[in-house]
């Protein structure tokens, strides 16, 4: 995957809507900027603990990983096998973006397709075992669950036929 530099696309965007939301805050009351960036901060100190081991994993995991295995079973010429593979792997994934983008990262570095990689997301966004048990089911029921995964099941592994498809791989 390419990697941007420090003032890539997205930091700028970030980083201009921040301001105008700061400047929105401060026209409302002078006093709610310091407020907003109080809670940014407070926000970056409970994601920096998880963010960092997380980001060391990924990087254990391509020097662990054997480059070859993965582009053998997961690369461009992966067949359908490789999209349920990845899209059983996203549905066991736990964690938020955290533990699953650094695996994407990672995968992608190794030689792994953009359609597996795309199941895999798709996958995990849409099954995320840890958002089944602690949300949906307590507050939604389980005849919701049932019924919202078993119309979902087909979305991952169209997703990475479709890239496939249309990205030429």
């Amino acid at each position: 995957m390419p990697r941007a530099g420090f003032f890539d696309v997205s930091f700028l965007v970030l980083s201009s809507l921040a301001v105008v939301v700061a400047i929105v805050a401060y026209v409302r009351d002078p006093s709610l900027p310091a407020v907003g960036a109080r809670n940014g901060l407070a926000l970056l100190w409970f994601i920096i603990p998880r963010l960092v081991p997380a980001l060391i994993l990924a990087g254990m995991l391509q020097v662990v990983i054997p480059q070859e295995t993965v582009a053998r079973y997961f690369g461009r010429q992966s067949g359908v096998t490789a999209l349920l593979v990845a899209s059983g792997a996203g549905v066991i994934t736990p964690g938020g973006p955290m533990v699953s983008v650094p695996l994407l990262v990672v995968l992608s570095n190794s030689g792994m397709a953009l359609g597996p990689l795309v199941a895999y997301m798709t996958a995990w966004s849409l099954f995320g075992m840890q958002r089944i048990i602690a949300w949906e089911a307590p507050l939604m029921g389980w005849r919701f669950v049932a019924v919202r995964t078993a119309s979902s099941l087909a979305f991952p592994i169209v997703a990475g036929l479709l890239v496939k498809l249309y990205a030429h791989e």
